[in-house]
């Protein structure tokens, strides 16, 4: 029973293999006789995998349960293993079709199928090829692509079967097809697949292909290139044997190179163009390489330089066969440098590379061929570099200075950057790999750096699109670990380019927007952290070869001008980099703790501005780069380090800040920059302090508000906390003044200023005599400095002090060290106007006040000290030609001390009586200069000024141990004041003889002379003030007396008699005095009227709190003869009628005083005119009649001008009270009046017209009304 079963399933299959046999490899056949035990092979069942073609619709294979009961083992097995192969057969021919997308699946397939029987997928592969030798071209490509395919993705191939298929892809590699090179090179893939299972096979059978004397098929050149180009195909230990078997290859073929045929077709080979001028072939790549190791095995120099110049003759037209050259040379000159030179440079200076870089014309096919052969130069010289390793050091200049040559020289393009640019990379490559190199110095450095910034300058500033910027820099990076190292001026161009070129960058998501419709846009985000990175390497690349702190503080302060930057991306970047640089030396350590850092004064000042930038992330990024450099600074000092700042990315890579997600503030206080401040200056040292200081100041000067406010509040911090310890003071108020010179915005002058006026809190007398240097003289920013240090009351009483002290300072003339360089002198010009000037600001007027006495003498003093050195105003030529610009003379200065001191301190009463009777002019000469110190007193009498207590005892001390000057000018207030009540009121007679006395034994005549006149006042004798009353009558005869002189000699006695009577009064004599002076005021001769006028005011003012009833009727008869007298034709007149005026105001008490004394003293014109018959009017007191009267009485006058001031009395009179004129005038007077109108409105001044016109209508109109 079972046998028939046997045989029935014998016959079966039988059948079916006979039906199917075009689809089973001949392997698989099997014929009707039953197998042998020795020849039936014994099979394994497995499971096909993803893709595998199952076979449905046979019956073996519908259920296996079934099988095994239906067959035995052994054929299950057999069926299973013909069924794949079969399929794969199937398979391999469908390859074939036309049907592209079915091809793509069968390929899948039969890749899937390989990786689970691998054998079974190869044998039939093999036999396919074997069965069907009249297969497609394409169908065999196809199958070629499967089978490099499975070889390469197989861990592991059956020896036999590695020596198959290698016989089977050199078979198919040299097949000429209508594929051509396409068929070529998927048979030689097969072949470089093998290499990864069988490659002493290969190797040695592509060696035996090479070296048999024939020029080699282009296939085997791709193989050999792509064994070449692809570093996956080789392990490092087979890519080492396979370098070194090339080697030999090169050197075994010198031979052939000097059969032309051979050489011929290698060079054809060389030339041929490629298929695409984008790539160049694998085969053409290794051509290169494998010229260049023959030529470098070659022991004939003049075959060498034969075959290299005919190599430079070909064409340069095409990238890849520019590199190919330069590769060939490079290769060349590992052994033969000299041959390679010679034929470069001989290139380099003739022929049509010559024409090109003189800018000859060339002929357009000439132009193609040569117009980027400077860039195969300059790749050869690269080469060379890069290929002859240590050999190379002694031709670096050489080699270096003709790639300058013809960088410089040759048309600027693309091609030739990037050409430069690898080159460059692969002479610094060649250089740095060798440690010998630091024994060398390479010259031509610095020339390359600069053709390097020109790469880097010409980059487009809007866009990122190439590396080269990060090319440049990490070139230069490599640059400056050569000797000799940069210099600073080069070193600064580089930094100065670098940081442009790249801060200056719009912001990333600009930049991407740029790149956006370019058909490859790069990855911006990628390509501009690179380039971050390369500068950050290039920074770091010059400290470590100079790892000291000047370096550190020169490369950060290059970063100033960015970090101080408007735009937050270039701030924002700047930041980066320093805080990068700060953290490379804080985790390496790489300065020198032997010295000390000089400069981190400025490098706190420059990095705290930021701080408190409004950007957040440049506030943390700032913060963590301060961090760095306080460990940095510590670590130079010996001192452990703290944490500055907490919570900040300690240990994390920096990355592009758009990248990162939010920031974690640090642990830091509100006011970092104080943290800061405060962190660092403990450790400093002076010359540091001062650096930190001009730098705060410096940062004042920005645009950025936030920066001014942060460098206001760290300048407070330095001079508020450190202040009291600070030493060499001078030097640090140099530095303020300086930058408070030159700072221009308000908010930073008041900065400073503030910092100023907290240094004067520790530093008064040193800041004063610091700042007493920029007083001479005295500018606008010298002035508000002196009202900051005065901002507080108890600095501003000291520091008046200390100015009084340095006035004080005169030296003498006449001694051996005197000069007018001497610093004494300058000091105390300097001190007078300062004081002059401080006495216009609010912040000195409670100290002026209350060191008035003080000032008043030392003014007065300095005056006349300046008289003894005959410094005399500049010539009024020189102010005719330069008024605004001349320089005020200290002469000036301290007599505008002495008005503005009187002014400015309340005491204007005693200015007007000075300026009115024309005091200040006895200041202009040194022999009238007692009489001004002297009326000065007297006024201060006369007005019971409160401060004569003050400045009397200030006399009295200067008195006692003064130099003369002092003494004379104590003197004579001394003896003006024995008229003041003030004089009894603190001191006995006795005290005071005793002082007069001891001026009469002073050796100064002058003195002497002062003091025995003070003996002549009457509070010493009360009967000398009886006699000299009783003698005014017989004066007022000699008023009468033909001689001009005569009559002012007695006015000017009765002058000085009622002075001294000032006290007790002239008594019922004032209106006889009165009386008979008014009648002198419209006298014919000047000086009388001046005299008389004068007078009247004397007696004013003696009887000013005495007899006020007796005298005030004869006051306001001469009010308006005054009035009338302030147009007088006379200055002197003029100059006394004012005066009067004033004193006569004053008598009567009238209100408006002061502007009744600035009308009178500065004002002309109607409308000082108006003001003052205004107040005329306002203080009558019933007088109006007698006005009037004596208006009319000028009005007939024979002067011109006291006509005129009437008829502009009577004109302002006619406005306000009308009928008054009418009544009081006759019709003589109103005719009189009508005249003089008419006369007027011819008059000179436009003013004056205009008034009589229109009064004049008034006046017809007020007659019709009045009649």
């Amino acid at each position: 029973m079972e046998e028939r079963k046997e045989k029935m399933l014998r016959d079966h299959l039988g059948d079916y293999c006979r039906r199917f046999s075009f689809l089973i490899p001949s392997k698989w056949r099997i014929s009707n006789s039953k197998p042998t035990k020795s020849s039936q092979p014994v099979y394994k069942n497995y499971s096909c995998g993803e893709g595998m073609v199952k076979p449905t619709g046979i019956f073996l294979k519908k259920n296996k349960s079934t099988q095994a009961a239906l067959f035995p083992q052994t054929y299950k097995v057999f069926m299973e293993e013909a069924y794949n192969a079969g399929i794969c057969f199937k398979l391999l021919r469908e390859l074939g079709s036309s049907d592209v997308p079915r091809v793509k699946i069968v390929t899948k397939k039969l890749s899937n199928m390989a990786k689970l029987e691998q054998a079974m997928v190869l044998e039939t592969i093999h036999d396919f090829f074997g069965d069907n030798t009249e297969l497609a071209a394409k169908h065999r490509y196809r199958i070629f692509q499967v089978l490099e395919n499975i070889i390469f993705e197989a861990t592991q191939i059956q020896d036999d079967w590695g020596e198959r298929f290698l016989l089977l892809a050199l078979d198919n590699m040299t097949v000429e097809t209508e594929l051509e090179d396409i068929y070529q090179d998927a048979a030689s893939n097969v072949l470089l697949a093998m290499c990864k299972h069988s490659w002493p096979l290969v190797a040695s059978k592509i060696e035996e292909d090479f070296l048999n004397g024939i020029f080699p098929h282009r296939s085997l050149l791709y193989v050999m290139g792509v064994l070449c180009i692809n570093d996956q195909l080789l392990t490092p230990t087979q890519r080492a044997c396979w370098q070194e078997q090339l080697i030999q290859m090169g050197a075994r073929s010198v031979q052939f190179l000097a059969e032309d045929e051979w050489a011929k077709a290698l060079m054809f080979a060389i030339t041929k163009p490629d298929r695409t001028y984008l790539e160049q072939s694998p085969e053409k790549t290794f051509l290169f390489i494998y010229y260049g190791m023959i030529l470098r095995a070659a022991n004939n120099s003049a075959m060498v330089r034969k075959h290299l110049k005919l190599l430079l003759e070909t064409s340069h037209h095409f990238a890849k066969q520019r590199e190919g050259i330069a590769l060939t040379i490079g290769l060349t000159a590992e052994r033969h440098l000299d041959d390679a030179w010679a034929v470069l440079d001989q290139f380099g200076r003739t022929g049509h590379l010559k024409r090109t870089l003189n800018n000859y014309s060339l002929k357009e096919e000439e132009d193609t061929k040569w117009k980027w052969a400077s860039s195969t130069i300059l790749l050869s010289y690269g080469q060379m570099a890069a290929k002859a390793k240590e050999n190379i050091f002694p031709w670096v200049d050489n080699i270096s200075s003709r790639m300058v040559f013809f960088f410089r020289n040759s048309n600027w393009d693309d091609t030739l950057k990037q050409s430069f640019l690898e080159a460059t990379l692969m002479l610094v490559g060649a250089i740095s790999r060798n440690e010998g190199a630091h024994s060398y110095e390479f010259t031509q450095v610095p020339e390359l750096v600069d053709c390097l910034m020109v790469l880097i300058k010409k980059e487009p500033q809007d866009t990122l699109c190439t590396t080269t910027r990060q090319q440049v820099m990490r070139i230069v990076s490599g640059l400056c670990k050569l000797r000799p190292h940069l210099d600073s001026k080069r070193k600064s161009k580089v930094l100065f380019t670098c940081f442009q070129s790249v801060y200056k960058l719009p912001l990333v998501e600009t930049l991407e927007k740029h790149t956006c419709l370019l058909a490859d846009p790069p990855d911006i985000q990628k390509l501009y952290m690179d380039t971050m990175n390369a500068l950050d390497e290039l920074l770091q690349s010059l400290i470590s070869e100079n790892p000291k702190s000047e370096e550190l503080h020169y490369l950060l302060g290059h970063m100033y001008t960015w970090l101080s930057s408007e735009k937050v991306h270039e701030r924002q970047r700047a930041v980066r980099s320093c805080m990068v640089l700060l953290k490379f030396l804080a985790q390496n350590a790489c300065l020198d703790p032997s010295e000390e850092f000089g400069r981190i004064g400025h490098v706190v000042g420059m990095l705290g501005m930021l701080c408190q930038d409004p950007d957040k992330d440049i506030q943390q990024l700032m913060l963590e780069a301060v961090t760095y450099l306080h460990q940095i600074f510590l670590y130079q000092k010996g001192v452990e380090a703290p944490v500055l700042f907490r919570n900040f990315r300690e240990n994390e890579d920096v990355q592009s800040l758009s990248d990162m997600g939010p920031i974690p503030m640090p642990e830091a206080p509100l006011n970092a920059s104080s943290h800061i401040i405060k962190a660092f200056v403990k450790h400093f040292s002076l010359p540091q302090m001062k650096d930190l200081i001009s730098t705060v100041l410096d940062c004042l000067k920005s645009t950025l508000d936030f920066q001014i406010e942060t460098a206001g509040e760290m300048l407070t911090v330095i001079l508020e906390d450190f202040g009291p310890r600070m030493d060499s003071i001078a030097d640090i108020a140099r530095i303020l003044y300086g930058h408070l010179t030159a700072i221009e915005t308000v908010l930073a002058k008041k900065k400073v200023l503030k910092g100023i006026a907290l240094l004067s809190r520790f530093h008064t007398q040193e800041l004063v005599e610091s700042f007493l240097e920029y007083s001479l003289p005295l500018e606008r920013d010298a002035i508000n400095l002196w009202r900051a240090m005065g901002s507080e009351k108890m600095i501003a009483a000291r520091i008046l002090h200390l100015l009084l002290n340095k006035l004080q300072e005169r030296p003498i003339p006449g001694d051996n060290n005197w000069s007018k360089d001497n610093i004494n002198y300058l000091d105390s010009l300097a001190a007078m106007n300062t004081l002059y000037e401080i006495q216009f600001s609010r912040e000195y007027k409670e100290a002026v006040q209350n060191w008035y006495p003080q000032l008043l003498l030392g003014l007065l003093t300095q005056l006349h000290y300046i008289f003894e050195l005959s410094l005399l105003e500049p010539s009024k030529e020189n102010e005719k030609s330069q008024e605004e610009e001349e320089m005020p003379s200290p002469r000036s200065t301290s007599l505008d001390s002495v008005k503005s001191l009187l002014y400015t301190s309340g005491h204007w009463k005693d200015f007007a009586h000075l300026e009115l009777q024309g005091a200040w002019d006895l200041f202009s000469n040194f022999s009238t200069y007692h009489q001004g110190v002297t009326l000065i007193a007297r006024a201060m009498v006369q007005n019971s000024c409160s401060q004569v207590k003050g400045v009397l005892f200030q006399a009295i001390s200067n008195m006692d141990t003064k130099p003369e000057r002092d003494k004379k000018v104590a003197s004579l207030i001394f003896t003006e004041f024995l008229n003041s009540p003030v004089m009894l009121e603190e001191f006995p007679k006795q005290a005071i003889l005793s002082y007069l006395h001891q001026g009469l034994a002073d050796p100064n005549p002058s003195i002497r002379v002062i003091s025995l006149q003070g003996l002549k006042n009457v509070i010493f004798d009360t009967e000398k003030g009886n006699l000299l009353r009783s003698q005014l009558p017989a004066f007022l005869e000699g008023f009468y007396h033909d001689n001009e002189q005569v009559v002012m000699r007695v006015m000017s006695t009765v002058s000085d008699v009622l002075y001294c009577l000032s006290q007790q009064g002239a008594g019922l004599h004032c209106q006889e005095i009165a009386l008979n002076l008014r009648s002198f005021f419209d006298d014919e001769r000047n000086k009388i009227r001046a005299s008389a006028i004068n007078l009247f005011g004397d007696l004013v003012t003696t009887m000013a709190g005495k007899d006020y009833y007796t005298l005030k009727p004869h006051v306001h008869q001469a009010l308006v003869p005054l009035l009338m007298h302030l147009k007088d034709k006379c200055p002197q007149v003029v100059m006394k009628s004012k005066f009067t005026f004033y004193r006569c105001a004053v008598f009567l008490n009238w209100k408006l005083r002061h502007t009744l004394f600035c009308t009178l003293a500065w004002e002309e014109g109607l409308s000082a005119r108006h003001f003052l018959w205004s107040c005329l009017m306002e203080n009558s007191n019933g007088e109006f009649q007698i006005y009037l009267t004596q208006a009319l009485k000028y009005l007939h006058s024979h002067l011109r001008n006291l006509k005129t001031s009437a008829a502009l009395f009577i004109g302002y009179t006619i406005c306000y009270y009308p009928k008054a004129i009418f009544q009081k005038a006759n019709e003589a007077d109103m005719a009189l009046f009508y005249s003089t109108f008419e006369e007027l409105k011819k008059d000179p001044e436009q003013a004056i017209r205009d008034f009589a016109k229109r009064h004049s209508i008034f006046l017809e109109e007020a007659s019709k009304t009045v009649h």
